[in-house]
């Protein structure tokens, strides 16, 4: 390794028209340790820097200087890309290790700040949903918690993780049934879900029994959400009911197959006698409660369908239609992890539950409850 002190003393000496032999007898060393010193080999001790300092009239900041580190470059990893859609080249993404594969998940810049990023995408069109991609360090990436599903407000018990047990949880973006396939895959140690058996009425467990037939799984509550129509504050258009996106003034936005909201929306059309083409928009799609959301909000569309968390954000105005239940997702040996320990730990806080409260509008009455 190269030493990390620079200096300029043999620049110094020459301008000073002072020799080796003549310096290196004035402040009491060999002719040979001065021609180590310039040439970097030799780092003198204090007393022969400020010996060499006084003789040549400067200060030790201009004889001594530490190197500034090497910049590292980005290095290339082939990579999973967990997204509902193909990102484009560029996507700043964040990475994770589970087991011996990596994983990446797009993220996204608000309006006034870029993402945090671990890297981009530098080349797409590998087959399985895999990437080539650009990434400044891999260290930390292997002690990430990887969150996949759609409810806005994990964005609150991450935060509140990684501030009590520095535990770091990056959300991928997915439906229900996605987060719960990504699961199955080991593509992600958690998925949230809230899918509603229309025979029963049960939330999750049906469909977690059929994705994970022959497996342990753990699946704990996160919170009971209402989720309903989403529209302008004042609700401009008089939008009370699902029969109301029947109206030609009505604008809507939907979410992607596989998504619980998309489920919701197709039974309550079905047992208000109405079909897809009755609705204006029924084909256009946003991923997510809080991209669909944002579509009322920049007037791209009238309403939509989402949580009351997901208005509560962008100041709209909700009316509710349904309550459901949002649980989180894992295998059982996932859960022995101390990080996810940790997670499951901050779920029984009461801070916690006061923030759902107040800022998502959430039911915690059952949060951190083991259902399955």
């Amino acid at each position: 390794m190269k030493p990390r002190v620079e200096n300029r003393l043999v620049q110094i000496r020459k301008s000073r028209g002072v020799g080796a032999s003549d310096l290196a007898r004035r402040v009491n060393v060999s002719r040979q340790t001065i021609y180590a010193i310039e040439a970097g080999t030799y780092v003198p001790n204090t007393e022969v820097a400020l010996r060499l300092a006084r003789e040549l009239e400067v200060t030790i900041d201009e004889l001594f200087s530490l190197r500034e580190p090497a910049q590292r470059s980005p290095e290339p990893l082939a990579a999973e890309v967990l997204s509902a859609a193909p990102p484009p080249k560029g996507q700043p993404v964040r990475i994770c290790q589970i087991g011996s594969r990596w994983v990446s998940m797009p993220v996204s810049a608000s309006p006034y700040y870029m993402p945090e990023a671990d890297g981009i995408i530098r080349r797409t069109g590998r087959s399985g949903g895999r990437a080539d991609l650009l990434v400044f360090a891999k260290e930390e990436a292997q002690k990430r918690l990887v969150l996949a599903g759609c409810d806005p407000a994990t964005g609150i018990l991450s935060r509140m993780v990684e501030k009590i047990s520095g535990v770091e949880i990056v959300s991928a973006a997915a439906s229900s049934k996605l987060a719960l396939a990504w699961l199955r895959e080991g593509k992600v140690h958690i998925a949230g879900s809230h899918l509603e058996d229309p025979k029963s009425g049960e939330f999750n467990l049906p469909f977690i029994r059929k994705e994970f037939p022959d497996e342990n799984v753990s699946v704990v509550t996160f919170a009971r959400w209402e989720e309903g129509l989403v529209v302008a504050p004042g609700n401009p258009r008089g939008i009370r009911k699902v029969e109301d996106l029947a109206r030609k003034n009505v604008r809507f936005v939907n979410r992607e197959p596989g998504s619980g909201s998309r489920a919701l929306l197709d039974r309550l059309l079905k047992q208000a006698g109405m079909g897809e083409r009755n609705v204006q928009g029924y084909g256009r799609i946003a991923f997510g409660h809080l991209a669909a959301a944002y579509q009322v909000l920049s007037q791209e569309a009238d309403v939509c369908l989402a949580t009351r968390s997901a208005a509560q954000t962008f100041g709209l105005d909700f009316i509710p239609l349904h309550r459901e239940r949002y649980d989180l997702v894992m295998r059982r040996r996932t859960a022995d992890l101390p990080a996810v320990k940790a997670l499951l730990d901050v779920l029984q806080r009461a801070t916690l539950r006061r923030k759902l409260e107040v800022l998502a509008g959430y039911d915690t009455s059952e949060t951190g409850a083991l259902v399955g």
